[in-house]
């Protein structure tokens, strides 16, 4: 059974940074895709960045720049370096793994997700 856990979400203020981790548990997930989404209330999720199994990184075209993930597969934990927050980034942020690109309906396991909250 394969446990998503988020953490490092909070409250900054516009220009600021936050960093999110994911830890996975429960088998090893390298031969997954993995990423972040986030949702606002009353909005479909959508996808911020992903890494395939090959490493291989996409971003959502207006995160770019600001936004990094990245991941240690020793830890088993995948990251996300958020820069230059902006209060349109205010967003429940989710973990995601074992699905296709930043096609969030493709994703089968998911975090309970970190609140981000900029103002």
């Amino acid at each position: 059974h394969v446990q998503l856990v988020e953490s490092g979400g909070g409250s900054v203020e516009a220009g600021g940074s936050l960093r999110l981790s994911c830890a996975a548990s429960g088998r090893n997930y390298v031969k997954w895709c993995m990423g972040w989404f986030r949702q606002v209330p009353g909005k479909e999720r959508e996808g911020v960045a992903v890494i395939d199994s090959d490493g291989d990184i996409a971003y959502a075209d207006s995160l770019k720049g600001r936004f990094t993930t990245s991941a240690d597969n020793a830890k088993n934990t995948l990251y996300l370096q958020m820069n230059n927050l902006k209060p349109e980034d205010t967003a429940m942020y989710y973990c995601a793994a074992d699905g296709t690109g930043l096609l969030h309906r493709s994703y089968k396991r998911w975090g309970q997700g970190t609140q981000v909250t900029v103002s």
